[in-house]
């Protein structure tokens, strides 16, 4: 599977300058952002990609979904593949209101609040990222998956930190 890390979001930017949380909650992409997720898009076309997943975070969902209307694929929302819950951008946005947002996109499995109400432990983050690497070991067809996530998942299941939009391969068994 290729995992890939959303496009730059506005908490991005903020917090790259001055390496504090600044309360932006469930910020989306910024103009830069959009740009490399179109850009991601591209560097897709042409490999044997069938389908995307994406975590339920708003920044994780606008890149999917460009990346999916570029390629026309269909996605798959798995909260699974979420950010660790450290800091305010970590809150998501309840489901019923992805829902509205993305009238396209399948939210009906997840609880309306899906992210974890307090801080959520590295030991807790390996535990989930074990889970989805057992899970899509199994799974047909995950060599032939874009997975849309964030840097604390993807450096939790392969111990790399990806830059924003930027892609990695990864064989769950």
């Amino acid at each position: 599977m290729i995992l890939a890390r959303h496009g730059e979001s506005e908490f991005n930017v903020v917090y790259a300058v001055t390496r504090q949380d600044p309360g932006i909650i469930d910020p989306g992409l910024t103009e830069t952002g959009w740009a490399q997720a179109e850009a991601l898009a591209a560097s897709l076309r042409g490999r044997p990609v069938r389908a995307i997943m994406t975590s339920p975070y708003t920044r994780a969902l606008q890149t999917a979904d460009i990346v999916a209307r570029a390629l026309d694929l269909p996605v798959a929302v798995e909260p699974l593949v979420r950010e660790r819950r450290v800091f305010a951008c970590d809150v998501g946005t309840v489901a019923r209101d992805l829902a509205a947002r993305w009238p396209g996109f399948d939210f009906g499995h997840l609880e309306d609040r899906w992210w974890p109400e307090d801080e959520e432990s590295e030991p807790a983050l390996l535990e989930r990222c074990g889970l989805f690497r057992r899970q899509m070991a199994v799974r047909d067809g995950w060599a032939e998956v874009v997975v849309i996530s964030h840097w604390g998942f993807i450096r939790g299941l392969t111990g790399q930190a990806l830059t924003n939009a930027e892609t990695i391969g990864f064989d769950p068994t």
